[in-house]
């Protein structure tokens, strides 16, 4: 898990270990396999997911807010390649005003 944290670190170097370590337990299993720990932000099926489920069904956010702030999250993330999902969902529900909630 250190290492989720510190690539979150890596975006947001006031992040909280408690809600870094609460996504992985979400995340599970999906965390055992390279291609799923990953968002692919230029697949728009992938990030479609990503507003469903992340966003709406776990954060209970959908509309225009999501959009922005997965947008928001793929600007931030751009240069890095490969962009850790733990990562990328930290910084949505951050976008969103929901880490607390987590």
């Amino acid at each position: 898990m250190t290492d989720y944290f510190a690539d979150v670190k890596h975006y947001d170097a006031g992040a909280d270990e408690a809600v870094v370590n609460k996504i992985v337990r979400h995340l599970g299993i999906a965390l055992r396999n390279r291609d799923s720990s990953l968002v692919a932000a230029s697949d728009p099926d992938e990030l479609a997911r990503v507003k469903e489920k992340w966003c709406g069904k776990k954060l209970g956010v959908t509309g225009p807010a999501v959009d922005k702030a997965v947008d928001t999250v793929c600007t931030i993330m751009a240069k890095d390649n490969s962009k850790s999902r733990v990562t990328f969902y930290y910084l949505v529900a951050k976008e969103l005003g929901k880490l607390e909630e987590l």
